[in-house]
């Protein structure tokens, strides 16, 4: 029996083994985007990725608001998973407001079934870059750089909570203290302050210490 015969009668009764098909991933949009001009409008996501002293690694969620330049979240653990991301969305969204857009890359927490369901639940359009354009997310690159030179690359982190503290001090200092130039002279709290009249920066206050354990509360 030729090849051609047979493979015609694995079709005709249904024999031929059935492929399997990708894992459903976030499709989102790749549509230019226009900057946006207001706070909450467009927030920006990305990872960081760094290392304890005694060579572990962990990774930093870090989330900014391209208008005001807002760092709005730095979450720092050994993991992140897609739903761990949605977790710290839905967070950010009870203490502000839900954003338009989000953009960020194709990473596979970003494309996972977890954000895809989150985006349909909440109602907010996910834009992902084209693959191997970074620049396409220039304010979270921009960003994550400053982090990086001024934080992560000055810093020999011991601990998680070590990470933690330090990360949030530096936010704080991002947001409230530190002028901006590409923002002509003002901190990113102040031009939120001026577009949305009573808003006030997310602030971290540490209530209690110990060698093993760092407990963090947020108040506005």
């Amino acid at each position: 029996m030729n090849q051609k015969k047979l493979r015609r009668l694995y079709r005709e009764e249904k024999l031929q083994v059935r492929r399997r098909g990708g894992r459903k991933r976030a499709l989102g949009t790749r549509a230019p985007l226009a900057l946006p001009d207001g706070p909450n409008q467009r927030w920006s996501l990305d990872f960081v990725s760094d290392a304890f002293s005694d060579g572990r690694r962990f990774r930093i969620l870090t989330i900014v608001d391209d208008f005001t330049r807002e760092c709005l979240a730095l979450v720092a653990d050994t993991s992140l998973s897609g739903v761990r991301v949605a977790r710290e969305l839905d967070a950010l969204i009870w203490r502000r407001t839900k954003p338009r857009t989000i953009v960020s890359d194709n990473g596979t927490e970003l494309t996972s079934t977890a954000i895809l369901r989150w985006c349909q639940e909440r109602q907010v359009d996910w834009h992902y870059i084209a693959p191997g354009k970074p620049m396409q997310n220039g304010f979270i690159e921009s960003f994550n750089g400053r982090l990086r030179d001024e934080c992560l690359n000055e810093t020999l982190f011991v601990s998680l909570g070590h990470a933690r503290v330090v990360l949030s001090d530096w936010k704080e200092d991002y947001n409230t203290i530190r002028p901006h130039s590409s923002l002509g002279g003002q901190t990113p709290a102040e031009i939120a302050a001026k577009a949305c009249p009573g808003h006030a920066p997310d602030r971290l206050v540490i209530t209690s210490t110990t060698s093993h354990q760092t407990t963090i509360g947020l108040y506005q």
